[in-house]
């Protein structure tokens, strides 16, 4: 009766945690919309009001704050659901293979964002090149980054590197430690594999506190870069980022579903895999 209770408990627990994700996923795509509307000035948003140049980057800063804030409350809410279930976090069923294949402690790799910044600000400078010699405009996009800008995104790439090796490395001595006392002589000792064991229950225990600990410092350094980040940027760069960013967390979403169907690996998450004949 006590292995079913566990059984129940595993499963509440992990549909909790999947249903974190996809209000995630969908706050995610509710908030893309109104950057979108906010960067095309197609969409009349800017100009419905007569905004002047104060108030509209006042428009972008607002909503930039408002998406970091979404970002946060996510953060704080799965962290709730790890201390209950921590391992479910570094291979997520509700993700796809390949945003698995893809995570640095549950997450993205926070250089990943300032990677992105570098990436967006080459290409939007080519697009912008023939505009500005034709026209001697900009866009006021991340392409327009000044030296200054640049030279304190390089230092922000290097700091965040600096605490990702720091972490990596307590994350490998932590999964080092489950060949080491007392969970090593415990395996070895065991009369039968896997046995309950109240000693190997409560390393287990402790290892996956750990674990939790560690994803709750990844996600601290994870929205400390975007916040200085976007602290570089102006409102309107911001906007560009939050809008680039989103598009490419959602789209790998769709993409790895697409490649999971493509080899067979389709299916719902929150059901298990049919049994075989020896275990039926």
């Amino acid at each position: 009766m006590a292995d079913q209770d566990g059984d129940h408990e595993s499963s509440s627990s992990h549909d909790r945690s999947h249903t974190c994700f996809r209000d995630w996923i969908n706050l995610q795509k509710s908030d893309l919309d109104q950057l979108v509307k906010l960067l095309n000035p197609e969409s009349g948003v800017e100009e419905e009001e007569g905004a002047s140049s104060s108030s509209s980057s006042n428009k972008h800063f607002e909503l930039c704050a408002k998406t970091v804030s979404h970002f946060e409350d996510y953060m704080r809410n799965r962290a709730e659901l790890a201390r209950e279930d921590i391992s479910i976090y570094f291979a997520p069923s509700w993700c796809t293979t390949l945003e698995n294949s893809l995570l640095w402690i549950a997450g993205c790799r926070p250089s990943m964002f300032i990677r992105l910044v570098y990436a967006l600000c080459g290409s939007e400078m080519e697009r912008n090149l023939s505009q500005f010699l034709l026209q001697g405009t900009s866009n006021g996009l991340l392409g327009d980054l000044s030296a200054g800008q640049l030279s304190s995104v390089n230092m922000l790439q290097l700091k965040t590197v600096r605490e990702e090796e720091k972490l990596t490395s307590r994350l490998a001595t932590l999964q080092e430690d489950i060949a080491d006392q007392p969970l090593a002589v415990i395996a070895r000792g065991a009369t039968q594999v896997g046995e309950t064991s109240e000693e190997a229950d409560k390393a287990l225990d402790d290892h996956e506190r750990s674990m939790a600990n560690i994803l709750e410092e990844a996600d601290k350094i994870r929205l400390k870069t975007l916040k200085e980040l976007l602290g570089i940027l102006t409102p309107k760069q911001g906007v560009d980022f939050l809008v680039a960013s989103k598009k490419l967390h959602l789209s790998l979403h769709e993409w790895g579903k697409k490649r999971d169907r493509l080899h067979g690996r389709h299916r719902d998450a929150r059901k298990p895999p049919p049994q075989s004949d020896e275990e039926s």
